[in-house]
């Protein structure tokens, strides 16, 4: 029997800080090959809902379930399995862009040559800038690159991207897409974005002000 590719369902999920909902009953799935943007207003929860999808953060009703293979992978597993884009991944600035990988590297587990790892910092736009620069002294852009790198090094079953065109230029942005396409051709992909351009990564879209209905002060 061929392998399934990965997938992801979010059954009910709702998560509320201090009596404060800021979604709730959100379902949806997601199979092997698709994408889904999450958009809705500022604070409606967008970055929240990829971080209860990571098992990050925990919902406080609801679940996501995410399966490979047909089995269900634990929250506390999942990281072996996604990567991650946010403006919440903390980079070292202290190490260069090579340190910084071969540190994530090692963190996972990887035992990839420094050979390797260039060639990941090469598909971001960073070979150039491997070793020569801490990552300190980088540019906006620059370290958002660095992030893809860093979700990449371990070719995800799923990868989350919150805000993924957030500081690149013309080329970094056609390095994300091209990303994405790589992506869905063998894995599952969620966006959150405000953006209205960014809305076509997605397959389907979840427009979270939409789907919840709650309202502040609302309680679960």
């Amino acid at each position: 029997m061929a392998d399934q590719g990965p997938g992801l369902e979010l059954k009910g999920i709702a998560k509320a800080y201090s009596g404060r909902v800021l979604f709730q009953n959100v379902s949806v799935r997601i199979e092997a090959g698709r994408s889904l943007a999450v958009t809705g207003r500022n604070g409606s929860g967008k970055s929240t809902l990829l971080k209860i999808i990571a098992g990050l953060v925990r919902p406080s009703r609801g679940e996501a379930v995410f399966t490979l293979d047909g089995k269900i992978i634990p929250p506390g597993e999942r990281n072996r399995h996604l990567g991650m884009v946010s403006p919440d991944l903390v980079l070292y600035d202290e190490l260069t862009a090579l340190e910084n990988l071969q540190f994530a590297a090692r963190v996972r587990g990887l035992k990839w040559s420094d050979r390797d790892l260039r060639e990941r910092l090469e598909a971001v736009g960073l070979e150039k800038r491997a070793h020569r620069l801490n990552a300190g002294a980088f540019s906006s852009g620059m370290k958002q690159r660095l992030k893809y790198a860093f979700a990449l090094l371990h070719r995800p079953g799923m990868l989350l991207l919150d805000e993924p065109t957030s500081n690149l230029d013309e080329a970094g942005i056609a390095m994300v897409e091209g990303v994405i396409a790589r992506q869905k051709e063998h894995g599952i992909l969620v966006v959150a974005t405000n953006d209205a351009g960014e809305l076509r990564y997605g397959d389907d879209i979840l427009r979270l002000a939409e789907a919840i209905g709650s309202r502040p002060g609302q309680r679960l």
